[in-house]
């Protein structure tokens, strides 16, 4: 089930984004899933600048590693300290509890190459 309230990434990342210009991310059901079981996390620190669709952290899982992308510009304002203690949040809860960062957009951050629930869809079934 792919959420219609989020935009997404090629890279297999959903964003939430707020009237705040804030947005919270972190990666898709599908990618969890063809992760396995996600042993380890290494999320950006707090301060730290994102530019959109460059790495910024990494998901270890029982079968590979896979690079984490940002899917906008900003600031960390807060990271899922939870995920240090219990990476497997991922696998059950990847757009809930499993959530990854939460960024402060870059003012007048471009979010024209995010994926609508449609054409993520379309990109899953086609994979």
């Amino acid at each position: 089930m792919v959420p219609n309230e989020l935009r997404y990434t090629a890279e297999h990342e959903w964003v939430r984004i707020t009237d705040e210009g804030l947005a919270e991310f972190g990666i898709t059901d599908f990618a969890q899933a063809a992760l396995g079981d996600i042993v380890y996390v290494s999320l950006p620190a707090v301060g730290d600048a994102l530019t959109a669709g460059r790495t910024c952290g990494e998901v270890e899982s029982t079968k590979s590693v896979s690079d984490i992308y940002s899917p906008v510009d900003g600031l960390v304002i807060e990271r899922n300290e939870g995920l240090d203690v219990a990476p497997e949040t991922l696998n059950g809860d990847p757009y809930g509890a499993g959530w990854l960062v939460r960024v402060k957009m870059t003012e007048g951050a471009d979010l024209s190459g995010l994926l609508g629930v449609s054409e993520y869809e379309a990109l899953t079934t086609a994979s």
